[in-house]
């Protein structure tokens, strides 16, 4: 999907830079539409402020090649000025802030895209939490530790990033009963090499 933007155009641009914050961070879309260039620590180490519930802020590490999507955004809109540090980082056309209906938009968009190309890579429903959903699963999966994953996406309690270890435990399980094959030579019944029994029973 995040092959799908149009890089000569400035929404396309600013599509990446968005779509691949969302899966980089797992922050929720509020987080998202709230956030501002002075969010943003882009120099080493790399890090961005999100403000989650209950105005509650957490800081969160951001990968270089994330940074190099955003320092081209930034640059191209003038966002690294000092005297816009508290624009909309994400907006609109009208230098509105982007809404939670505008990202689901945005995500639709390209989603279909890629289901035009591989109808299998993505879901039938998306949304902007299937991407915060995808980023806890690999998190989980690359064996982070549940509390850190607990930290990145905000959650208040560990038991709550709890949940994804049960349903990727879940999706283990059903992965490997489907890959079953049983081995174990089954043995027919003893009465079908019994013909005694077998005229017997036809007699009926």
């Amino acid at each position: 999907m995040l092959d799908q933007p149009d890089l000569s155009t400035s929404k396309g641009i600013r599509d990446l830079a968005m779509l691949a914050l969302m899966y980089d961070t797992g922050a929720r879309v509020q987080e998202i539409i709230g956030l501002t260039p002075s969010s943003l620590r882009l120099e080493k180490p790399y890090t961005i402020k999100l403000i989650g519930k209950g105005t509650k802020a957490r800081i969160v590490p951001l990968m270089e090649e994330q940074v190099v999507h955003l320092k081209h955004y930034m640059t191209i809109n003038n966002l690294l000025d000092g005297n816009r540090n508290l624009y909309p980082l994400f907006y609109n056309y009208r230098k509105e802030k982007l809404t939670r209906a505008g990202i689901t938009h945005v995500l639709h968009h390209y989603a279909n895209m890629a289901r035009r190309k591989n109808t299998a890579l993505i879901a039938d429903r998306i949304s902007p939490h299937s991407i915060r959903h995808s980023k806890a699963m690999h998190l989980l999966q690359a064996g982070v530790n549940l509390v850190y994953i607990r930290d990145i996406l905000g959650h208040e309690s560990v038991t709550t990033t709890e949940l994804y270890a049960r349903v990727d435990s879940k999706q283990k399980r059903e992965a490997i009963e489907n890959a079953f094959v049983n081995v174990v030579k089954k043995e027919a019944p003893m009465w079908v090499n019994n013909e005694v029994l077998l005229q017997w029973l036809k007699s009926f």
